[in-house]
């Protein structure tokens, strides 16, 4: 494709919808190696046990309607994003879930009663962790996987941007979590890449993932997407750094 046609290609990718946290849409062209060990598998293995849950920044509650043959009796969701609270409505509402309309962040309190539930859920989402030491339940527990601060580092930087959160990190939370009273079970961390297969896949991604690149647009970030085609063309390929951890924590 000669410029005027990538630039329309990449346009057309900006314009695609995107709702909840599926990035379906990429599939066969973003791949991104995995963790050692599966989050939705330990969920479903301590919601067996647990008579309350609470899902926390559901997204579209694509996660949550994946463990629901594993529900407990009492299956709770937030979320604060308009579009994603009406999906995750849609979609957990029916199977008897509850979903809250609230902001979960790291300062902010929830609005759930002390000791309420036996298994506290979160991926990829803030958290206060004195907050979630007061709502989990005696012998309860906290399972959260959680993107590293400085993950994908290197695409930021193609586009003049750095992450805003590189504190995001176990070396950060762990202690927060032990001094808000939980006991650390289990802390694993994971370093991979993540990879696509064309420029266009960026743009959907950036747009999906706002905050990687603030106000990023096709037409105000054109040099940056060219230095990546001219990448791409040049054989090196599109792969960037990327790293999860893992952290599970007991109420005693």
């Amino acid at each position: 494709m000669n410029r005027t046609e990538l630039i329309e290609s990449w346009l057309h990718e900006e314009r695609q919808p995107f709702t909840g946290w599926d990035f379906s849409y990429l599939d066969g062209r973003m791949t991104e190696g995995q963790p050692p060990w599966s989050y939705l598998d330990r969920a479903a293995e301590i919601m067996r046990q647990s008579s309350s849950v609470l899902d926390l920044e559901t997204g579209g509650g694509e996660k949550l309607l994946g463990l629901h043959r594993h529900w407990p009796q009492k299956v709770v969701a937030t979320e604060d994003y308009q579009p994603n609270f009406e999906l995750a409505t849609k979609q957990l509402s029916p199977l008897g879930a509850k979903v809250v309309k609230e902001s979960v962040s790291n300062i902010a309190p929830m609005s759930f009663a002390d000791n309420e539930f036996d298994l506290i859920l979160n991926r990829h989402a803030a958290f206060n962790s004195s907050e979630v030491a007061r709502v989990l339940a005696g012998g309860g527990t906290f399972l959260t996987q959680q993107v590293h601060g400085t993950s994908a580092w290197d695409l930021q930087e193609v586009f003049d941007a750095k992450p805003q959160w590189p504190d995001s990190t176990p070396e950060k939370y762990l202690p927060l979590l032990e001094s808000a009273g939980l006991t650390v079970v289990d802390a694993q961390n994971w370093q991979g890449n993540l990879s696509f297969t064309d420029v266009g896949a960026i743009v959907y991604y950036l747009k999906a993932v706002p905050w990687l690149v603030p106000n990023f647009t096709v037409q105000t970030h054109l040099p940056s997407l060219f230095t990546l085609q001219n990448r791409l063309e040049s054989g090196k390929g599109l792969h960037f750094f990327s790293a999860r951890y893992l952290i599970e924590a007991r109420a005693d």
